[in-house]
């Protein structure tokens, strides 16, 4: 079969198909044929983690969804045929393995493409949201690079929360699409200047969840904009600032809380723990179309450079995926 490989050292990234052997399902595994992977900004960021050691290849793809070919030991809830969608190691490939812990069913109203955009996005976003974020009906939530494929999740799922919106990106174009989605309040920006439009619109309450994928240049901007009790969630650092100033005086008099969201040292239980309440709370959702992945690009499976190279220009709006070639 082929698939994709990826170096990765301090100054580039090296890709590369490779003609490698099918996997074998171990104990509660599903070998999939996979039909659509979708590319996550993650991977191929230095810093996150998600790619081994410097200098060294790793197969790559973190989500997909595909059929079931075959089944591990032990494992009871899919059998062969099932068409199933996840969080899947070495994705960008014609089969891969996924932990059943992992697997949502596929309902039959998604696309593959659309499939493949679900697990990380939406929930990272539940996390971010509901888990950690505690979100209720009525609270503004603030999303830097609302854009992005997390940041598009986090406005559908917000809004079908309750919640009032409030995004920037450096594209007009961008957020007047993302309008559409339910988007409150457009901020046009890419600088750590947006706190006061923020205390504006909210009638100087502030925002009471943040949502930052873009790191640390809108940090400090960021805990200016929260409101009393406010949550800060860093989900990503796509401007590759990894430090920045943190206010204690503003931390502590308005009793902030700043969480993490990453899956790095998280162990697969860890990571499955949250997917049946996913599966309960947003899911449905998503099946009836009242969410719905949004994809902006499709490639075939020999374009992943091409996908690579679009998704790190910035010019897309949600999701871009990766299309496998038709089963001999």
């Amino acid at each position: 079969m082929q698939s994709y490989w990826m170096q990765m050292t301090d100054e580039s990234t090296v890709l590369e198909m490779r003609e490698t052997a099918m996997p074998q399902p171990g104990p509660q595994q599903l070998l999939l044929r996979v039909h659509a992977a979708s590319l996550n900004r993650g991977e191929f960021v230095a810093g996150h983690g998600l790619h081994g050691q410097p200098g060294s290849w790793k197969a790559i793809g973190g989500e997909g969804a595909g059929e079931v070919v075959a089944i591990g030991a032990g494992v009871t809830r899919f059998k062969p045929g099932d068409q199933v969608m996840g969080r899947c190691s070495g994705a960008f490939s014609e089969y891969a393995l996924m932990e059943e812990i992992e697997a949502m069913a596929k309902p039959a109203s998604l696309s593959w493409e659309e499939a493949a955009s679900v697990a990380l996005t939406f929930l990272v976003s539940y996390d971010m949201l509901v888990l950690q974020g505690r979100l209720e009906a009525g609270e503004w939530v603030l999303i830097n690079g609302v854009s992005s494929g997390v940041g598009v999740a986090s406005l559908q799922l917000a809004k079908l929360l309750g919640a009032k919106v409030i995004g920037t990106s450096g594209s007009a174009d961008k957020l007047a699409r993302l309008k559409t989605l339910g988007l409150d309040l457009a901020i046009c920006t890419r600088a750590p200047d947006f706190g006061d439009a923020v205390m504006q619109v909210t009638e100087q309450h502030g925002a009471d969840l943040v949502i930052n994928t873009v790191g640390g240049t809108v940090f400090a901007e960021n805990i200016r904009a929260l409101a009393f009790e406010g949550r800060l969630a860093t989900v990503g650092y796509v401007d590759g600032v990894v430090h920045a100033e943190l206010d204690l005086a503003a931390l502590h008099a308005k009793r902030l809380t700043v969480f993490g969201v990453s899956n790095k040292l998280r162990s697969k239980a860890q990571r499955a723990a949250a997917i049946p309440a996913f599966v309960t709370d947003v899911l449905p959702h998503i099946a009836a179309g009242r969410i719905r992945p949004q994809i902006d690009r499709v490639y075939d499976f020999g374009q992943l450079r091409e996908a690579k190279a679009t998704m790190e220009s910035g010019g897309h709006v949600g999701k871009i995926v990766l299309r496998m070639p038709a089963a001999a």
